[in-house]
C-alpha cells in the first residue's frame, strides 16, 4: 500500500500513528501523547517525520508534539477553531480542508462531542481514518464539551463514508466497549463474534485497531442507535434516533465492566 501506517501504543492506552508515504517519503505523525516510542520508531525504520496531524487539545494527544517537533523539524497541523488550545501551529485547518502528506491527500472532517474543535482526516485512497477520541473501536468519545447532538451528527458524517474505510482511534478500549455493547445488545451474533476476537487479540498483545467501518456499523452500539433492533433492545421503539443514541451514551458513562 502507498501509506504504510505503523500503530504506537503510548502511555497506558493512546495510539499514536506514524504514516509513511513510500512514494515521496514524507511522513506524518497523527498526535503525539508522548515523543519517545514515536522517535524509536522513526529511528528504527529511519524515517523522518515531516509532518504533525493533531485530532483535537488534551494533553494525552499533544503533550509530545513540541518535542517532536524540535527533534525532526515537522510541519504542525491542527483545527483553526482549537488553535488556541493547541500547540502552535504551523498550518492551522477547517472542516473541507485537504492536507498533503506527500502524493496522499487527507480530508478533514469535524467530528465535534468528545471536544468542540476536535477533528478527524480522512486519506481515501488508503482508506485510512484517523479519529481520535470521536469514533473509537466499539464505541465514542466521552462528552466533556460537546452535546449528544454533536456527537450523533458526527458519527452520522463517518458512517457516510465507505465500509472499507478502516478507522484508526485514539484509545485501546474496545474489549471494556465490547463488554457494555453485550449488556444493551445480547442477542446481536456479530457483536458476540467479535466480542471473542476482541478478547483472543488483546489476551496474545495484539491491537484491536484498525477496525473496518462496515465492523463497527455491525457492532457498535452508537452506531446502531437509529435501527430498529437497537431500538426493541433498549425498549425505545418509539424513541428518536437520538434519544436512542443519548440513553446509549449515559449507560456507557456509567458502565464498569
Amino acid at each position: 500500500m502507498a501509506f504504510q501506517i505503523v500503530i504506537i501504543p503510548c502511555l497506558s492506552d493512546n495510539y499514536a500513528y506514524i504514516a509513511h508515504d513510500l512514494a515521496s517519503g514524507a511522513t506524518a505523525v497523527i498526535d503525539v501523547p508522548e515523543p519517545g516510542p514515536i522517535l524509536r520508531e522513526l529511528a528504527a525504520r529511519d524515517w523522518k517525520a515531516s509532518h504533525i496531524l493533531l485530532t483535537h487539545h488534551h494533553s494525552d494527544h499533544i503533550d509530545g508534539v513540541e518535542a517532536l517537533a524540535a527533534a525532526t523539524g515537522a510541519f504542525v497541523i491542527g483545527a483553526a477553531a482549537d488553535a488556541n488550545r493547541l500547540p502552535p501551529l504551523d498550518l492551522a485547518v477547517a472542516p473541507g480542508d485537504v492536507v498533503r502528506i506527500g502524493m496522499q491527500q487527507g480530508q478533514v472532517i469535524d467530528v465535534p462531542g468528545h471536544t468542540i474543535g476536535h477533528i478527524a482526516y480522512f486519506f481515501p485512497e488508503a482508506r485510512a481514518l484517523f479519529t481520535g477520541d470521536s469514533l473509537m473501536v466499539m464505541g465514542c468519545g466521552r462528552l466533556f464539551e460537546g452535546t449528544p447532538a454533536q456527537m450523533w451528527d458526527t458519527l452520522g458524517r463517518l458512517m457516510a463514508l465507505p465500509d472499507s474505510t478502516r478507522v484508526f482511534s485514539g484509545h485501546e478500549y474496545a474489549a471494556t466497549n465490547a463488554r457494555f455493547a453485550l449488556t444493551v445488545e445480547p442477542g446481536n451474533a456479530a457483536l458476540k463474534t467479535r466480542t471473542e476476537s476482541i478478547d483472543h487479540v488483546r489476551a496474545a498483545g495484539g491491537f484491536t485497531v484498525p477496525a473496518t467501518l462496515a465492523e463497527e456499523r455491525a457492532t457498535n452500539p452508537f452506531l446502531r442507535a437509529a435501527l430498529p433492533e437497537m431500538k426493541s433492545a433498549l425498549g425505545m421503539q418509539d424513541a428518536s434516533d437520538l434519544a436512542v443514541f443519548t440513553e446509549l451514551r449515559s449507560r456507557r458513562n456509567g458502565f464498569r465492566g
